[in-house]
């Protein structure tokens, strides 16, 4: 364990000790070798964890393929006992090996020990059994009033039914909840799906597939899981005919190629996109707290997080109150090894994205921002200290551009008019926060603010059955809920003559 100014001597498996899940493409039913590898890396220690399989463009035709044949063939789109049962199975998969997906999340990821407890692997593991569960009992008929046409009477319904053959690619920084997250609704809804999981995070995702493959009645075909440091295979799972809706978690410049990739045969696209969401602190909130709130929340999981509150937005004549406060959080934040319970905050994903956070960090320097704190890279490993830049400008890079590091800066504003205003001012539009003594004043300002999601006084939406998603460039869609299966499911409408 260490704090700002020590080294980290972050530890975690070998590429022996990763053997167990992780190692085998999931393409028809059949956990297959490829023929070629790729490595992974520890990223608190910059060390090969172990090596990935490789897929290529003929793994992923052949995957979809696989995904369009049991849609077509297999009754697995209308066999809803069996899809709560596969469901069911992949759960308990999922529990009993818990421990196992843990300490492979931990040494892949960076994730710290006690963000497996939540967000990063337990939590998502709930959403199998939320999605079995749902299954059981959400209504895919509606009957509609009868009318009358041509002098008889006409019986109507709508009948929803499931989308189809599913590409989901998935972001390295929530690996198991972004897996998991697109593969159980699209379970539940009777899609077939070809999943890919990030190439900064292969292994993690591979063990879904193993896990799905040895232990659930999933027929051949209906899950298919790659892995791949091939751009190709993604811009194959996004283009090819046979697939019919396409799922994304990642960059917004990532997102707009997909769908405009996917626009030539109009797929269905959901995409979970890129995040710069404001916390408001309005001038009768408790700075105390929210300065806490504001320095921990950016430093959890380093930063990497699409829906983090990146700016701070206080009142003009209390900016340097603030700072204060904040920098003096911030140097509580233990960072080091993820492993260690006691650690708060792991590293960056990679030495490219730490170089990324650092450059935008220094150009903010660069052109007028204030560095409080922070702004350091640690090594061994892609460890990147907590920062905090002071007196932004709210339409710099800064201020603008999604940094995914841990990397807060701090706007001032004169009054809630500018503070709303300041919010909105961005591209993005997934999450935000307001802190306020009053609950209803930040109701109000809250109402105001473009987002799919916000946080009233620290409330917490992240959960199985809260929908989930972005205005703006942050993304179409939304996932988690009710809303969730929605968005693969496909509906029909029905009109038979009254005999």
């Amino acid at each position: 364990m260490h704090t700002q100014d020590q080294a980290p001597s972050g530890t975690g498996q070998t590429d022996d000790q990763a053997r167990g899940l992780g190692r085998r493409l999931l393409i028809d039913g059949q956990l297959v070798e490829a023929e070629r590898t790729f490595a992974s890396l520890n990223p608190a220690t910059g060390a090969v964890l172990g090596h990935a399989p490789d897929a290529t463009v003929t793994d992923a035709r052949t995957a979809i393929a696989a995904a369009r044949r049991a849609f077509d063939t297999t009754d697995w789109a209308t066999n809803t006992e069996l899809r709560v049962r596969c469901l069911e199975q992949l759960h308990r998969a999922l529990l009993d090996h818990r421990e196992e997906l843990r300490e492979l999340t931990i040494a892949e990821v960076g994730a710290t020990r006690t963000l497996t407890l939540g967000n990063q692997l337990d939590i998502p593991i709930g959403l199998v059994s939320y999605y079995a569960d749902l299954l059981k009992n959400h209504a895919l008929t509606e009957e509609l009033p009868e009318i009358e046409a041509r002098g008889q009477r006409h019986r109507r319904w709508v009948e929803k039914e499931a989308a189809g053959v599913v590409s989901a690619i998935v972001a390295y920084n929530y690996p198991n909840q972004l897996a998991l997250a697109k593969l159980a609704p699209a379970l539940a809804a009777g899609c077939t799906v070809v999943l890919k999981g990030a190439p900064d995070t292969p292994l993690i995702t591979q063990a879904l597939g193993e896990l799905i493959a040895r232990y659930t009645e999933i027929p051949a075909g209906v899950v298919n899981v790659l892995s791949s440091s091939e751009v190709s295979v993604g811009e194959v799972m996004t283009t090819h005919p046979d697939v019919d809706m396409v799922t994304f978690t990642g960059s917004t410049v990532v997102g707009r190629r997909i769908m405009a990739a996917a626009g030539d045969s109009l797929k269905k696209v959901f995409l979970e996109l890129g995040g710069k969401s404001a916390m408001i602190v309005l001038d009768d909130a408790d700075f105390d707290t929210t300065a806490m709130f504001a320095a921990f929340s950016v430093a959890t999981h380093a930063g990497q997080g699409c829906a983090l509150t990146t700016r701070l937005l206080v009142p003009r004549e209390r900016h340097d109150e603030m700072v204060a406060k904040v920098a003096a959080m911030f140097g509580n934040v233990r960072y080091g090894d993820p492993s260690d319970s006691k650690t708060y905050m792991g590293p960056l994903i990679s030495a490219r994205q730490r170089d990324k956070v650092d450059g935008m960090v220094q150009r903010a320097v660069t052109t007028g921002a204030t560095l409080v704190t922070g702004g350091t890279k640690v090594d061994p490993g892609f460890f990147y200290t907590p920062t905090l830049l002071a007196g932004v400008d709210p339409d710099s890079e800064i201020a603008q551009e999604e940094v995914f590091g841990p990397v807060l800066v701090v706007i001032p504003f004169e009054d809630d008019e500018e503070a709303v205003r300041i919010a909105n001012n961005s591209i993005y539009g997934l999450s935000g926060g307001v802190f306020s003594a009053s609950d209803e004043r930040a109701l109000a300002v809250a109402r105001r603010i473009r987002t799919g999601t916000m946080s009233i006084n620290g409330g917490n939406y992240f959960a199985a059955d809260a929908p989930f998603g972005g205005y703006k460039q942050s993304g179409i869609g939304r996932e988690s809920g009710v809303a969730g299966l929605e968005e693969f499911l496909e509906r029909k409408t029905f009109a038979a003559v009254i005999r």
